[in-house]
């Protein structure tokens, strides 16, 4: 793990290089005032050279001045070098975010992942910057204030320096206990995070339904997670810093003793005494500042641990030898596939969604998939894309194994327009550029005009340039759902896919919509998870799927001859909107 951290700081070699020098001429200037004052309380006071008093003083402030310039340096620059490193971990953390399966989404929450991306982050970038920065200062400290020491009074410093390993044992002992407390709060803030994240996107269903008392109720579940983490992470970290602060004050105890028994004895002088006592903080104040530094460690490396959890995650990958899938006919074959959904940490799976399903679909074709909910089809329509893997069987596109081409060449070939639209929040042009982003103004346009929805884009006053809201809130379901029926004609991919497009719409709003669908499938193969029946008399092949498999198959006057389930769900639909019977 210290590898992959130092490897964060090679774009910036140079300027850490600089920040770790600056530190180091801080350190050695923080001794030269103990040095001076034992110069004159030794000789300069006495023998009264008030000129030399006077001159060694100015030395001494022209260098707390270069101090001065020394500690902006590393304030600004240190700090400026771990944020470029914290946006390099940004950077590949969404970078690898982006290339991640769905799986890795069914098993993650927005706001956790989106904690990882933010606080860790940056908790990550304090330590990249104060890390190298206390370990040098105190270090260079640490060694030269005990030189210095020594050079007054060798026994006295020894004394000293001998409580220092009681002080690192405790100190060990306890930051164990703060480590543990401190990743558990990180996790606690993860779950208010996701809380947070799901209860705001459904803030219009909460109000619609007067729920915010259980919103809050939820809510409360991991704030009070979060307060119990930070119980036992203050608790721990109360325990690790007044012990430490209470070893450092019997220091100075041992200083007042042993130096005025010393003093007694004759084995220093007042002069050497004061000195010592003057320069023994500079012999303190490092270890306490690395003790201190400890909370600060416990919180980066538990954020780096996080982060490198994410980046540990398997991405999608092509297969070895994937190729460019070429120009696409859209000849789509599913053969003998099975697929189930794992559901546990361990890797169970529950009962499979899809049991040896076999379906060709022809070039051109419109081939729809209907049948009870939890049936499998848009698990079906998940799987051509290539979001999963099948566990058992094949998927071919025009006679090609998908898994033996490139998932993005295999999916700009297909497009997708689901019963769930999600918009940006951008203009209604950018959203629709997301179909093909070198696509021209007059290419959005058109497929706009396409989809029927340029007339009302025109009736805007900023016309393609509105911005629509997250996730489209400033636009009607039927106006989202043409929105995304112009991404895909922009893209004029060669296999659509369909997912329930118009099933959250009122009947008129689909009529509406459906001559657009219409519009779209033309020349197109066409796969169609429909809900109302009524939309899909027209296709070529229809089949019926329940618990993964296919039950009926055939056009639709065949399937209502047979007199089988789907002649069942029609005429309960048909009766449901007309009140009459199906002859």
């Amino acid at each position: 793990m210290l590898k992959r951290f130092i490897a964060y700081y090679k774009p910036h070699k140079f300027m850490f290089a600089m920040d770790m020098l600056a530190s180091l001429m801080i350190s050695v200037i923080g001794m030269v005032y103990p040095i001076v004052t034992r110069r004159m309380l030794n000789d300069l006071i006495p023998n009264k050279k008030f000129r030399a008093v006077v001159f060694a003083g100015l030395i001494v402030l022209g260098l707390y001045v270069l101090r001065l310039l020394l500690r902006y340096f590393v304030q600004y620059y240190g700090h400026m070098v771990g944020t470029a490193m914290q946006a390099q971990m940004r950077r590949d953390m969404f970078a690898h975010l982006e290339r991640l399966p769905f799986s890795f989404y069914d098993d993650n929450e927005t706001g956790k992942i989106m904690t990882r991306l933010t606080s860790d982050l940056f908790d990550i970038c304090e330590l990249a910057h104060h890390g190298p920065e206390n370990l040098i200062i105190s270090t260079v400290m640490i060694i030269g204030s005990f030189i210095y020491l020594c050079t007054i009074n060798i026994w006295l410093t020894l004394i000293i320096f001998a409580c220092v390993p009681l002080l690192l044992f405790v100190s060990m002992r306890l930051r164990r206990r703060m480590r543990d407390a401190f990743a558990d709060r990180r996790k606690s803030n993860a779950v208010i995070n996701a809380a947070i994240e799901s209860s705001i996107s459904g803030i219009r269903v909460t109000k619609a339904y007067t729920n915010a008392e259980k919103e809050m109720e939820k809510f409360e579940v991991g704030n009070s997670q979060f307060v119990d983490a930070c119980r036992r992470a203050y608790r721990a970290m109360a325990a690790f810093h007044s012990t430490s602060s209470f070893i450092t004050d019997v220091f100075n105890v041992i200083i007042l003793i042993a130096g005025g028994i010393f003093l007694y004895a004759g084995k220093i002088d007042f002069a050497d005494y004061s000195a010592f006592i003057v320069s023994v903080n500079l012999f303190i104040s490092p270890i306490t500042t690395l003790i201190n530094f400890m909370e600060q460690y416990q919180n980066g490396v538990t954020g780096f641990e996080r982060f490198i959890e994410i980046l540990d995650e398997e991405p999608e990958t092509d297969s070895t030898n994937a190729v460019d899938i070429g120009d696409v006919k859209g000849h789509i074959e599913l053969k003998d596939i099975s697929y189930a959904y794992t559901t546990t940490e361990d890797g169970e799976e529950e009962k499979e969604v899809i049991d040896h399903l076999s379906l060709d679909i022809k070039q051109g074709e419109t081939f729809a998939l209907v049948g009870p909910s939890g049936g499998g089809k848009t698990t079906i329509c998940h799987l051509i894309p290539h979001f999963y893997n099948v566990k058992k069987g094949t998927i071919q596109i025009d006679g090609k194994d998908i898994h033996d081409v490139t998932m993005e060449s295999l999916r700009r070939n297909i497009g997708i327009v689901q019963q769930d639209i999600y918009l940006f929040n951008a203009s209604i042009k950018e959203n629709i550029l997301y179909g093909r982003l070198d696509a021209t103004d007059e290419e959005v346009v058109e497929a706009a005009k396409r989809a029927n929805i340029h007339d009302y884009i025109m009736t805007l006053e900023d016309g393609y340039n509105t911005v629509i809201g997250e996730r489209g809130v400033r636009l009607s379901g039927g106006q989202k759902q043409r929105l995304s029926i112009a991404r895909v004609f922009l893209k004029n991919p060669p296999i659509l896919i369909l997912d329930e497009a118009t099933s959250a719409l009122d009947n008129t709003t689909e009529i509406l919509i459906q001559k657009s669908l219409d519009d779209l499938c033309k020349g197109r193969t066409t796969l169609v998870v429909a809900h109302r029946l009524s939309t899909i008399k027209n296709a070529d092949e229809i089949a019926v799927i329940a618990e993964g498999r296919i039950v009926e198959q055939g056009s639709h006057e065949e399937l209502m001859a047979k007199g089988g389930m789907y002649s069942e769900l029609y005429k309960l639909q048909f009766r449901a909107n007309t009140g009459e019977d199906v002859a």
